[in-house]
């Protein structure tokens, strides 16, 4: 006897939704689909625990985006600031070789 034929995910959901609202017992829904209700309680306990996990996630920090954006802001800042340092080298070179005949900020 051959394995059976794979169900689809978005089959599987319909099916573990109708179990959680009620709508129909695992048994029903094992024998309605053909499956083992041993294959529909497996499929129930991973919807719940990928359900636990996403809404987990949401509490463990910053999204990899935001880490991300993170960084840049950080890189741009150091930028910003070398810049502003290099500014005030400039400015010192050239008042030394052009005098103080300008007034200084």
């Amino acid at each position: 006897m051959g394995r059976p034929p794979s169900i689809p995910p978005e089959k599987k959901q319909r099916i573990v939704l109708s179990v959680l609202a009620g709508e129909v017992t695992i048994a029903e829904a094992a024998r309605r689909e053909k499956v083992s209700e041993q294959s529909i309680s497996r499929w129930k306990a991973d919807f719940l625990d990928a359900g636990k996990s996403a809404l987990s996630a949401g509490r463990s920090g910053p999204s990899s985006r935001e880490e991300q954006l993170e960084e840049q802001v950080a890189e741009l800042t150091q930028a910003l600031g070398e810049a502003a340092v290099e500014i005030r080298v400039w400015k010192k070179s050239a008042e030394g070789r052009l005098g103080t005949s300008r007034p200084s900020r």
